[in-house]
């Protein structure tokens, strides 16, 4: 199944940590969403991101292969705090993806990150060459 990471998960060397038989696909985009950073981590020091419904906007992230025992682990590592979301992203050409994400559900307030959250971000848009 599709996983769309658009966090610390697009962070390869993460993401090879949290699910090591995931396998990255493609990039891809998510329409009518947005980043936001919400909540407080105790681990992070900050906010953590997360998407929230906004017309017009989008979502840069990338598709992963994954198992149903590696979404297990994410579910887990994700907490209580998130949930599965299913959305339909677009690949470079377009074309329509099924897939399973996660959105904060419990944490409405935003607030800024940690810069070392950030990085871990921003090193997976490198990874995937997003940016």
């Amino acid at each position: 199944m599709n996983y769309f990471a658009y966090g610390t998960n697009l962070n390869r060397k993460q993401m090879l940590e949290r699910c090591p038989e995931g396998k990255p696909k493609l990039i891809a985009t998510l329409h009518n969403y947005r980043l936001v950073f919400v909540g407080w981590s105790r681990q992070w020091r900050g906010g953590v991101v997360s998407i929230r419904r906004s017309s017009g906007e989008r979502v840069s992230g990338a598709i992963y292969e994954v198992s149903e025992e590696c979404l297990k682990r994410l579910d887990r590592y994700e907490g209580s705090d998130y949930q599965r979301l299913n959305v339909i992203v677009n690949n470079e050409d377009g074309e329509p993806v099924e897939a399973i994400t996660y959105t904060n559900t419990r944490q409405a307030e935003e607030t800024k990150p940690s810069m070392e959250y950030l990085s871990i971000i921003q090193q997976g848009y490198k990874d995937w060459g997003i940016i």
